[in-house]
């Protein structure tokens, strides 16, 4: 990924060099008497304005829909109990449940499945857009390729990281994984997150989800994040749990036991 933080020390020393290769945090920028330089300031202010806009964009429902569609995927529509945005960012707690049309359309699917994947605009549309389809399709050929059932994707709009609790009990799956925006920073607009449960609920503590963040170019890239999921997936069928309980490990896939 291209750098565009302005550099405007003309010889920043050895250490700063390497910091600035390390990190995206804003390093060596240098001044103007004294306050920031103008193109830092720039650089600033379109960071922020994308981050604002990363939290309030819709999702593109339909072209993330085609394009699950398109990798053989069986898709699901739902929303959480939140009406819009600002109602979503007012009471996260009507992010974390399923509305009530949401919970009929999965009440309509078939039950048991091994995983349930969820894909949700979280705090970042555009983090879903531009990393989820990726993830999702590495991750659905290497269940595939083990054995591993999967229930239809569920595309999730207004939700929080529990809505993946309330979509995992209604379909009966033994595993949730759910790939939502992340809060945008300074930094970044376009990270995701996946968080991965095993025997989802209604009501579980954040202690029993086990997390990936940072999925993005310039982050975890994302096939390697489909990788990590599945070593998660693979310890937590063997041991039966998940979050602070589990002892992660790799080792090869095997079918989810009864």
């Amino acid at each position: 990924m291209r750098d565009r933080r302005p550099s405007l020390i003309s010889s920043p020393p050895e250490r700063l060099k390497a910091l600035r290769v390390a990190t995206d945090a804003r390093v060596a920028l240098g001044r103007t008497g004294a306050s920031p330089p103008t193109r830092a300031v720039q650089t600033f202010l379109l960071d922020h304005a994308q981050a604002r806009q990363a939290v309030w964009r819709p999702l593109d429902i339909e072209k993330m829909e085609r394009a699950l569609r398109a990798s053989g995927a069986d898709v699901v529509h739902v929303a959480s109990r939140a009406q819009d945005r600002a109602d979503y960012l007012r009471r996260p707690d009507l992010g974390r449940a399923l509305s009530d049309e949401g919970r009929l359309a999965l009440d309509g699917q078939a039950k048991g499945a091994d995983v349930a994947l969820v894909i949700a605009d979280g705090l970042s549309a555009t983090a879903v857009e531009m990393n989820a389809v990726p993830v999702a399709t590495a991750l659905l050929n290497s269940l595939a390729s083990n054995g591993l059932t999967v229930a239809p994707i569920t595309l999730a709009t207004q939700a929080r990281v529990a809505l993946a609790d309330d979509v995992g009990a209604v379909l009966g799956a033994k595993v949730a994984v759910i790939l939502i925006g992340e809060r945008p920073g300074l930094s970044a607009a376009d990270s995701l997150g996946a968080y991965v449960t095993f025997r989802p609920e209604t009501g579980l503590p954040d202690s029993r989800r086990n997390c990936i963040s940072n999925i993005r170019d310039g982050g975890v890239p994302p096939v390697e994040a489909a990788g990590k999921i599945m070593t998660l997936i693979s310890a937590m069928c063997l041991q039966e749990t998940s979050g602070v309980t589990l002892v992660e490990f790799e080792k090869p896939l095997t079918a989810l036991s009864d």
